[in-house]
């Protein structure tokens, strides 16, 4: 029998390119979260700023995270530009455990802006974690209907998704969770950063939620940062 997954997804304050004081509290909502899986919104890390430098698997300023990994027997997914094959640069996911951190899925698609330093990812990934597949996507991939279906071949039992998103876009939001849902016959959570973050962002929407197969609301966080939706999914 597979064992219920508890899942948190996270709006943690966000200071722009400072990764070390961002791992600080990535690391601090680990702890509140109790969560096996917990996510973070797009570019978390760094916030909004595509011009900020890249995070490796190997950075030093990730420790604080694996240590509340460790401590706390979760795995975080956190947004951060990273490097890959031949010097191309991606909006991407970082799956982190108390074994380190590895580079896990890349955004699909892109914005124009996005698109002018950053290279799309090779297309949808699922990961396993204690016999659920989860499913990964990143902001504009939610909107995507053939993302959504590629993802939903994968046979996923939960979609996970970091975003940025205005706060009169919450609207949108919360339909690309519902349409998810549906779509994948899956869970689904999506992490939206609260408060500032960098860039053109001033003001987010914050509103993260974690939606059931039914597209009904298990939990949803305000708009304030700090704030985490969890929920138990059996």
């Amino acid at each position: 029998m597979r064992a219920p997954l508890t899942i948190a997804a996270a709006q943690p304050a966000c200071l722009p390119k400072d990764v070390r004081a961002n791992a600080l509290a990535h690391a601090s909502t680990i702890r509140d979260a109790s969560a096996r899986v917990v996510v973070f919104p797009e570019l978390s890390l760094t916030g909004y700023e595509l011009d900020a430098d890249t995070v490796g698997p190997d950075d030093e300023a990730l420790t604080p995270i694996v240590d509340a990994c460790t401590e706390m027997q979760s795995i975080a997914l956190v947004g951060a530009p990273t490097s890959g094959d031949r010097g191309r640069i991606h909006i991407g996911t970082l799956q982190v455990s108390g074994a380190g951190v590895t580079g896990t899925y890349r955004k699909s698609y892109l914005s124009d802006e996005e698109a002018k330093r950053f290279s799309p990812g090779e297309g949808p990934v699922a990961i396993d974690v204690d016999g659920w597949r989860i499913g990964l996507g990143i902001c504009k991939d939610t909107g995507v209907a053939q993302h959504i279906s590629e993802t939903a071949a994968l046979d996923v039992d939960l979609y996970a998704a970091g975003l940025v998103h205005l706060p009169e876009e919450l609207g949108m939001q919360d339909e690309r969770g519902v349409r998810i849902a549906d779509a994948c016959g899956a869970y689904v959570a999506f992490a939206s950063f609260a408060g500032p973050t960098g860039g053109p962002f001033d003001r987010t929407a914050g509103g993260s939620t974690i939606w059931a197969p039914d597209s009904t609301p298990m939990a949803r966080a305000g708009a304030e940062p700090g704030a985490i939706a969890r929920a138990s999914l059996t």
